[in-house]
């Protein structure tokens, strides 16, 4: 699913466009026991609950394509009777109905979800009737030739709130405040079937997570049974080590420099398109030539990539650049720079020492105090 997909399909979780027919819920405990469980249609929730539940299933389809939301295809065999996907088709066409196939369900993701506090599982079935669009691209809510069934699964820690004082207005006093256990933004998540060209693609899913860096894979796996992509840190781990091994003894400043540059500028062009930014094997060399690799370097390309990341990898450009900072690290000292001004950082020899020179102004502030950056020079007698 690209941005635009996943859009649409945020937009049925709101009081006008309602998509959702049923709504399952179980409590599980930091001992991995149920502690309570919900099974009732949507629409007969109190309001109030319902525009909590509404944010925490569209934070289930937010964050960045490839980081916190990854697209996952099944293995021909897992659409065979006894599959994953054979089971989440079952449990789909079951409109969360059957008792049997939700326990199921429920002791799946306990057995395998690896949190050792409360948390809050929580699966709705929606019917979305799909509009179709006119040539200039308005919706044409008559012509609908095609409903969307899905399952979306939000995994919430529930947390106990803070201790502290209130105001009683009852007894009129300051007491002690009753702790509550609160549900959470969802952790983990899950979208099925995906909605791919505003179509059903029952071939896939789309999985959620909140921290890239806390992919669950086992649970992934047991759960879709689908291969593990590279994470948005192995990947960034990944494209750094084709760069060391690519540029070997020219690895310097500038070069580095250049190459998140010129992958910020590729990722500004291309951030109105839906689909996110990928980059293969020879995109990533074509970075490297532009940025200042040498023929000579380029020479040890293909094996360094190959060896690294596999002949037909694709790197998200997402995961590879940070388009809000820019940041020279040593043992001692850290230097954070806008990426728009990598420009004012430079690499010189001063006293025989390899140094960073930065460009200041006479704005310079120390631990929050303005400071002048030179002094200004005695005046002659």
């Amino acid at each position: 699913m690209n941005k635009k997909e996943i859009s649409e399909i945020k937009k049925q979780f709101t009081p006008e466009h309602c998509a959702i027919t049923r709504i399952c819920g179980c409590y599980v405990d930091g001992e991995k026991e149920k502690k309570t469980e919900i099974k009732e249609a949507f629409l007969s929730l109190p309001e109030e609950e319902m525009f909590k539940y509404f944010e925490i299933f569209r934070k289930t389809l937010s964050g960045t394509i490839g980081k916190n939301l990854i697209n996952l295809n099944f293995p021909l065999a897992q659409e065979a009777e006894g599959g994953t996907q054979e089971y989440l088709m079952r449990l789909r066409n079951s409109k969360l109905k059957d008792d049997e196939l939700l326990e199921d369900f429920y002791d799946k993701i306990i057995e395998h979800y690896f949190y050792g506090e409360n948390y809050y599982i929580i699966l709705i079935h929606g019917l979305y009737d799909i509009p179709g669009k006119s040539s200039d691209g308005a919706e044409m809510f008559d012509a609908s030739d095609e409903v969307y069934e899905f399952l979306l699964c939000s995994i919430c820690p529930v947390k106990l709130s803070k201790a502290g004082l209130c105001y009683n207005s009852k007894t009129n006093s300051i007491e002690d405040r009753i702790r509550d256990w609160i549900v959470q933004m969802p952790d983990q998540g899950f979208l099925f079937p995906v909605f791919n060209d505003r179509s059903t693609d029952l071939h896939s899913v789309l999985y959620y997570s909140k921290d890239p860096a806390l992919e669950q894979i086992d649970f992934m796996e047991h759960l879709f049974g689908c291969d593990s992509p590279m994470s948005a840190q192995g990947q960034q781990e990944t494209f750094n080590a084709i760069v060391e091994d690519t540029l070997g003894e020219d690895c310097d400043y500038e070069t580095v420099k250049n190459i998140h540059e010129r992958l910020n500028e590729w990722m500004e062009e291309r951030k109105d398109e839906p689909e996110p930014l990928a980059l293969d094997k020879t995109e990533v060399k074509c970075l490297l030539a532009e940025s200042g690799a040498s023929n000579e370097n380029l020479e040890t390309f293909d094996t360094a990539f190959e060896s690294t990341a596999g002949e037909k990898a694709s790197l998200l450009a997402s995961n590879l650049a940070n388009t809000r900072k820019f940041q020279i690290k040593t043992p001692d000292v850290v230097v954070q720079v806008n990426p728009d001004r990598a420009d004012l950082v430079e690499t010189r020899i001063i006293d025989g020492r390899p140094c960073l020179v930065i460009a200041v102004d006479d704005h310079v502030e120390v631990n929050g105090i303005s400071v002048h950056t030179m002094k200004p020079l005695p005046e002659a007698e």
